[in-house]
């Protein structure tokens, strides 16, 4: 069971403001949320083969390799270059 206590400390440690009028509220939702993420914890997976519902083998596309753009071509809308590659000037120091 969550105490009212146990959420303004909770709330304290995250920096969070509740207002009074909230509390109880808070406090009934945090159990709920609880009780539930106890419910699943106590689930048995036992004798359940719940991998690979769908049937599916492989979803992900095979890697095609396709023509880029020429790099001269792309360096014209750089500021600076410099041996093929974008120059940025560097901010941290």
């Amino acid at each position: 069971m969550v105490t009212k206590e146990e959420v303004m400390k909770i709330a304290i440690l995250s920096k969070l403001f509740v207002a009074e009028d909230e509390i109880d509220k808070l406090t009934k939702d945090m159990a709920e949320i609880i009780s539930f993420a106890d419910t699943i914890n106590n689930a048995s997976d036992e004798g359940s083969d719940f991998d690979n519902i769908n049937g599916m083998s492989n979803a992900f596309r095979e890697d095609v390799v396709v023509p880029s753009y020429d790099r001269e071509r792309i360096l014209l809308n750089a500021k600076d270059s410099d041996d093929g590659c974008f120059m940025v000037k560097n901010i941290m120091k």
